[in-house]
């Protein structure tokens, strides 16, 4: 069902192992990732100090964006659902002064309530 998710564009959990061996390079010393989601080809990864959204973006998927936010900065957040049975959401997160969110589309309602759980829990942590 995990793949079947992933083609239709629902949320689902990644594996840390392998989230962490790919992001080492990047990684603070002392961060550790504590969640991950992939969406299609998109992740959002929690660590233990920012969120970073890693946007795959071309045909062959080469060209990649790690959008590092440190949760401190987030000032607010959203997420609005059409409802119970739509499995179409959307993140909005507003980062520092910039009174212009950033814009995610979520998709798959099972990891809706746990995205916004781990913001949620950042965001008040920072």
């Amino acid at each position: 069902m995990g793949l079947l998710s992933g083609l239709l564009g629902n949320a689902s959990s990644v594996d840390l192992g392998k989230i962490t061996k790919q992001l080492e390079p990047i990684l603070a010393d002392a961060e550790t990732v504590e969640l991950a989601f992939q969406l299609i080809r998109d992740q959002f990864v929690f660590t233990s100090k920012r969120l970073i959204l890693i946007d795959k973006q071309g045909l062959t998927g080469k060209k990649v964006e790690y959008l590092s936010i440190p949760y401190k900065s987030i000032n607010r957040f959203s997420i609005e659902t059409a409802g119970h049975f739509d499995l179409d959401a959307e993140m909005k997160l507003w980062v520092g002064s910039d009174p212009t969110p950033i814009v995610k589309e979520l998709r798959g309602s099972e990891n809706v309530s746990a995205i916004q759980r781990a913001l949620a829990t950042a965001a008040l942590m920072g």
